[in-house]
């Protein structure tokens, strides 16, 4: 989901560059909400790249294989451009028809992606990853990028109105993360929670089971605390436009509280925050030492809230 949100910078320019380009794209079926949210994008061709992975000769993967390259086959597209640059995209990639533009050997993010593309980009894996993906289309498309600047475009029409009685002041806390090495200790959660504002309620969206068990054992500490039901991503994203702040782990919901522009305040262990960390207005980061995110204390984070004006 990251990898989505980080794109959204990339057209917003090729669309003030280009004002008549119109996009399709290709997504994940359990994120084809990001695309609905910029004006640029016409339509999405939805992918099941998880089932794929985990049945890759079952009839069911197969057709929905076929279904997803008959699509991008049977549109006449200017220009198809793999802005993932990893061995998924690049398995689609290597399906099309018409050529793709993605990167080179050096500049991909997974080794041999750049294989499956016939034209190819160099673009420094020092940059950020919004700074590479706007690098890359403005290849595709002949100007010249402002990395200066970055605008994701998005509407919020498309947001989904929660259902839920929202307290006046809360917010919200994204405890999960993909890499259990990005998770903050579940016994800090639980403390944090003790020690935030009584008048603040916080709550903890999950994206499956395994999130939503690990929030309702974080929230059992403080009846404030909320564990969320699963919910799409669109009252999702409603709810995180709506909070007062976000606490944040290394993951896509905290990409989402910089589209939305949402103080938020999100915590590194493992990985660099000048290639994916949380990017634009509002955003701050809490690295951890050595790497390790229990070497981010409860009190240094209560010390960052309140330097922020946020608690």
């Amino acid at each position: 989901m990251g990898d989505l949100m980080h794109a959204l910078p990339a057209i917003t320019e090729a669309k003030d560059q280009i004002p008549n380009i119109i996009f399709d794209w290709v997504v994940d079926k359990n994120f084809s909400s990001v695309p609905s949210w910029h004006p640029a994008i016409n339509k999405t061709i939805e992918t099941n790249h998880r089932q794929w992975k985990v049945n890759p000769f079952s009839a069911q993967s197969r057709d929905e294989i076929k279904r997803v390259i008959k699509t991008i086959n049977g549109e006449d597209y200017d220009l198809i451009i793999d802005m993932q640059n990893n061995l998924k995209s690049a398995f689609i990639s290597l399906l099309c028809k018409k050529s793709v533009i993605g990167m080179d050997a050096k500049s991909s993010r997974e080794f041999p992606a750049h294989l499956a593309y016939k034209k190819k980009a160099s673009i420094s894996k020092k940059l950020h990853a919004i700074e590479r993906q706007k690098n890359l289309l403005s290849f595709a498309l002949n100007y010249e990028s402002d990395l200066s600047k970055h605008d994701y475009g998005i509407e919020k029409t498309n947001f989904l109105k929660s259902k839920i009685d929202l307290p006046s002041n809360y917010a919200i806390c994204v405890q999960n993360a993909s890499w259990p090495t990005k998770q903050w200790p579940i016994k800090y959660w639980k403390e944090l929670i003790t020690k935030l504002p009584q008048d603040l309620s916080l709550i903890f969206p999950s994206g499956n089971q395994m999130e939503l068990q690990r929030a309702e054992e974080i929230c059992n500490v403080s009846s404030k605390a909320i564990a969320l039901d699963l919910l799409p991503l669109n009252e999702i994203a409603y709810l995180v436009d709506q909070a007062s702040f976000a606490i944040c782990s290394d993951t896509g919901l905290a990409h989402l509280s910089a589209i939305t522009e949402t103080p938020s305040l999100t915590l590194y262990g493992p990985t660099k925050t000048s290639l994916i960390g949380t990017y634009g207005i509002n955003q701050n980061h809490l690295v951890a030492n050595n790497s390790d995110m229990e070497d981010i204390s409860v009190s240094e984070v209560l010390t960052e809230l309140k330097e922020l004006n946020l608690i």
